[in-house]
């Protein structure tokens, strides 16, 4: 697009052109246009640096450029285990920056992030309305056992539930697997005398000299946390409730976990392991988000915070306190949302979305624009893809696989000389060996280094500069050595595994929730995702691949489309042939007042929505099916149409319904939300013009074993329309994207990078 000229006396330009010269190396690059004040200028993506995408002739107002200032601006922000994002949007144009995290200390990455694209958008903390969070400490902390030490208090009898689990086996031919490690030693679980019925009745009173028996110890243990999970709490709190009472009066400052609140549901084991995992992290996320948000106070920020939850909503800080466990997948969310939007807006029904970062890569099955979504995630599995290895979290979840395969997992050589990479990352310290940071062994980005499909003088837009000697170094002494191998041979076999890994664990993603993963089209976002697509996608089949602008940052992005939403679950046996109406109708009624209560505050003035839904089976089964309820009192009435609605959803299931068989009612669901929209599909653009490279680039080619000269695209330089054959690398600042020989390119009318494969 043609830029249009600067308009004459424009205040604050001669600043705006003064630190676009300051910027090294053309860090700020003209693109598809924006207003600075009247003057149209973008900047580009970029890692470790300020870029603008805008949807529109709309300029961003700020300190300096003499615009008036509309209080419009939102700030998105994702900490992964590498990198931490930014993206800064306000009236269709959007910012972005990309940092190196730091692990330590969390925060520092992200007020330094939103410092620097404050600064280049020449704006403040006082400007912004709405900042939105989401990270994966949570799940970092679960799996590296960095939690606080935590304890259990639990009904005499049940001291060792998170032992016996289920009592399944997720490999019951395997003698020797091995079970995911509690986030509780023995030593630190305690029992109370207690007992209430299904019902809720007691039947036996607690026994409160028990609990300050049990605080006395939790003192002397040293205790940070602890969860309470009682039988049946479910059904009545009380116990839990009083439980509580006496620990804060005995033990002030000790955070209390109640199942009852985090999971109300059925299933000892699954309430249990949540009330645990919540308690577990929750002294971290609650001073982090403390540090957090008192930073963001100091800094002058007075608008609302949100955090990501891992069903794809948004919800409170002060929600988010109470309720770390929400936040384990919150980075992933905003991935998949980002995917849906991306799918939605190229009409793509079948979708796999397919994000890789630093840590890991994550897959997501998208069906008519929407994420797949469970109630039951399992975090930490001892086996990669066997469900039944992790430890169970009864959440609502967005519904992935995540395998540490990104890139800065660290590839070796096992016992029987066979190249394996990840599950352990080298992270953002010290990092793959080509950072220069002291990482000894080597990672996928060395790998990628030496192929040369990364540019090592380019990487991150020239703010990380590679060390290309390092990373052949550490590709040598690890892999190439005790193969007999080149250094390239051996970088294209670490290629070919983390691929095939990506490749696995998408097909079993799918097998398990009956689908054919060749049937959907891939959306690749995360820094290494596009690099890595073509390759996996022609391992599963897959005959398109979608690459959309801002994929390096696709997750941060992700969080500025989630509606503000929470979701309550609460157990409630009832069988459908002896409905009681208005029971279950004064149970819904209480919980969408509680989650209304949660919502409405950081709506912001939105209109709010609201889905009910109820969970069952026939009696005797041991899964159920969610049928939507209307947004009504229930009636007797409504027995006979509840049971169509579950026949139907059964037969869509199973091709076949059971005539007359009794139908139970488990759990009940309540989600309050704001409106979450979906983009309109684009207009299509035809491919017809021939794209002209920006230089060549020597790339290995472990297929034939040669090394060939590959033409090269400045992603910003190509116009919708543009066509390209592969072979072919793409660069931009946030990442690179690899197309194979076996496919063609062109950029779509929303700036999307879309690889077709070739016939043949």
């Amino acid at each position: 697009m043609q830029r249009p000229p600067p308009a004459s006396g424009v205040s604050g330009f001669g600043e705006v052109q003064q630190r676009m010269n300051a910027r090294a190396k053309g860090r700020i690059r003209g693109r598809h246009g924006a207003t600075i004040g009247a003057l149209a200028c973008e900047l580009q993506r970029g890692e470790g640096r300020s870029t603008v995408a805008p949807a529109s002739w709309v300029g961003f107002g700020g300190r300096g450029f003499g615009v008036k200032v509309v209080k419009d601006l939102r700030i998105a922000v994702d900490i992964g285990g590498t990198f931490t994002d930014v993206v800064l949007e306000e009236g269709g144009q959007r910012l972005t920056r990309k940092l190196l995290t730091t692990p330590q200390r969390p925060e520092e990455a992200v007020l330094d992030g939103v410092r620097l694209i404050l600064g280049d958008a020449g704006r403040g903390f006082g400007d912004v309305a709405v900042f939105v969070h989401g990270t994966t400490l949570a799940t970092n902390a679960v799996i590296e056992r960095r939690g606080a030490r935590t304890a259990l208090i639990a009904t005499e009898g049940f001291r060792d539930v998170l032992d016996i689990a289920n009592e399944s086996r997720y490999d019951q031919y395997d003698l020797t697997i091995e079970k995911p490690r509690s986030l509780v030693p023995r030593a630190m679980r305690f029992t109370v005398p207690e007992r209430l019925d299904v019902h809720g009745k007691v039947r036996l009173a607690l026994d409160e000299a028990a609990v300050r028996a049990v605080a006395a110890r939790l003192a002397a243990e040293g205790t940070e946390s602890v969860a309470v999970a009682f039988m049946h709490a479910y059904v009545n709190p009380a116990h839990e409730l009083r439980t509580r009472e006496i620990l804060a009066s005995e033990l002030p400052g000790l955070k209390v976990t109640l199942s009852s609140e985090v999971c109300p549901e059925v299933r000892e084991y699954e309430r249990t392991s949540t009330a645990v995992a919540n308690a577990y992290v929750q002294p971290l996320m609650d001073s982090y988000l403390e540090r957090m948000q008192a930073a963001l106070a100091a800094g002058g920020f007075t608008g609302t915070i949100y955090l990501v939850t891992s069903g794809g909503g948004l919800t409170a800080i002060e929600t988010a306190r109470r309720f770390p466990v929400r936040l384990i997948e919150s980075g992933p969310a905003g991935g998949a949302i980002f995917a849906a939007q991306v799918a939605a807006r190229a009409g793509e029904r079948r979708a796999l979305s397919y994000d890789m970062g630093g840590t890991t890569a994550k897959i997501c099955l998208i069906d008519d624009y929407t994420p797949h979504t469970a109630r039951l995630f399992e975090v930490d599995r001892a086996a990669r893809f066997l469900k039944g290895s992790g430890l169970p979290l009864r959440i609502p979840v967005i519904e992935m696989v995540e395998i540490g395969a990104g890139g800065g997992s660290i590839a070796r050589l096992d016992s029987l000389k066979r190249v394996t990479v990840g599950p352990e990352s080298a992270g953002a310290e010290p990092g793959p060996a080509c950072y220069g940071r002291g990482g000894r062994h080597p990672a996928v980005t060395d790998a990628n280094v030496v192929l040369g499909t990364i540019d090592p003088a380019d990487f991150a837009g020239g703010t990380i500069a590679l060390d290309v000697a390092a990373a052949r170094g550490a590709l040598e002494r690890d892999v190439a050595e005790g193969l007999g191998l080149s250094t390239e041979m051996a970088a294209y076999a670490v290629n070919e595994m983390v691929s095939e890994n990506m490749a696995s664990a998408a097909r079993v993603h799918a097998a398990e929730r009956g689908a054919a993963v060749n049937q959907y089209n891939l959306i690749a976002f995360g820094g290494g995702a596009p690099l890595h697509a073509a390759r996996v996608a022609e391992k599963i089949g897959v005959r398109r691949v979608i690459v959309p602008p801002n994929a390096g940052v696709g997750s941060a992005v992700g969080f500025l489309a989630a509606p503000v939403s929470f979701e309550l679950v609460r157990s409630r046996y009832m069988r459908l042939d002896v409905f009681d109406a208005e029971s279950a109708s004064q149970l819904l009624a209480e919980m969408s007042a509680e989650a209304t209560s949660l919502v409405v505050p950081g709506a912001r003035g939105m209109a709010t929505f609201e889905r009910r839904a109820a969970f069952m089976r026939y009696i005797g089964q041991g899964h159920e099916i969610t049928v939507v309820l209307p947004q009504r009192p229930l009636t007797a009435d409504d027995t006979a149409s509840l049971r169509a609605a579950y026949e139907r959803d059964y037969a869509a299931l199973f091709e076949r319904h059971i005539p007359n068989a009794a139908i139970e009612i488990l759990s009940w669901s309540v989600q309050v939300s704001t409106e979450a929209s979906l983009p309109a599909l684009q207009t299509a653009s035809p491919a017809t013009l021939a794209s002209v490279p920006v230089g060549l680039r020597a790339v290995f080619d472990g297929r034939s074993g040669r090394t060939t000269e590959v033409p090269v695209y400045r992603r910003d330089a190509l116009p919708p329309g543009s066509t390209f054959p592969g072979p072919a690398i793409v660069t931009e600042d946030e990442t690179s994207t690899y197309v194979s020989a076996n496919f063609a390119a062109h950029i779509d009318a929303s700036g999307c990078i879309v690889m077709d494969r070739r016939d043949g």
